[in-house]
């Protein structure tokens, strides 16, 4: 698997898994960092990073295909996140995510903490409600990691 920039058009289909409104993900695009990650010529994942201060990134994505989930590749793109903000000298990375699921976890076991929550945010911020294991995501964790 390579990991590699990329400054042509995204996956669009392959970011709508993490994040289900093709609106929002147009919104945080502009000016934003783009990994994919390939297997000969096959896409099977990628992350779109964006800087929001002088020593600051967000996560704003991350996303594997289907048939190449729970095989690691996730854990590759996190690791290869953190280390590209690291050689950006950025101090710390953030990420929005539910507060359940298996995201949540994905996110602490690299060391993420929660730092804040943004109430009622997947209500203001998308059309449809957005369902996990039967239950409607409302509220927004904001995780931190301090590199």
């Amino acid at each position: 698997m390579k990991i590699l920039r990329t400054e042509q058009s995204i996956p669009m289909d392959l970011f709508l898994l993490a994040d289900p409104s093709e609106a929002q993900i147009l919104g945080y695009i502009h000016n934003a960092i783009v990994y994919i990650a390939k297997i000969a010529d096959e896409i099977i994942g990628g992350y779109i990073l964006v800087i929001i201060g002088h020593d600051r990134y967000e996560l704003k994505n991350i996303a594997v295909n289907v048939g190449h989930q729970k095989k690691g590749v996730g854990t590759k793109l996190l690791n290869h996140m953190i280390e590209t903000v690291k050689e950006l000298k950025g101090e710390s990375v953030e990420v929005g995510t539910g507060t359940f699921g298996y995201q949540l976890s994905f996110y602490q076991r690299a060391g993420f903490r929660v730092d804040r929550i943004d109430k009622d945010f997947f209500l203001l911020n998308y059309g449809e409600a957005i369902f996990e294991d039967g239950i409607q995501h409302k509220d927004m964790l904001r995780l931190l990691l301090k590199l």
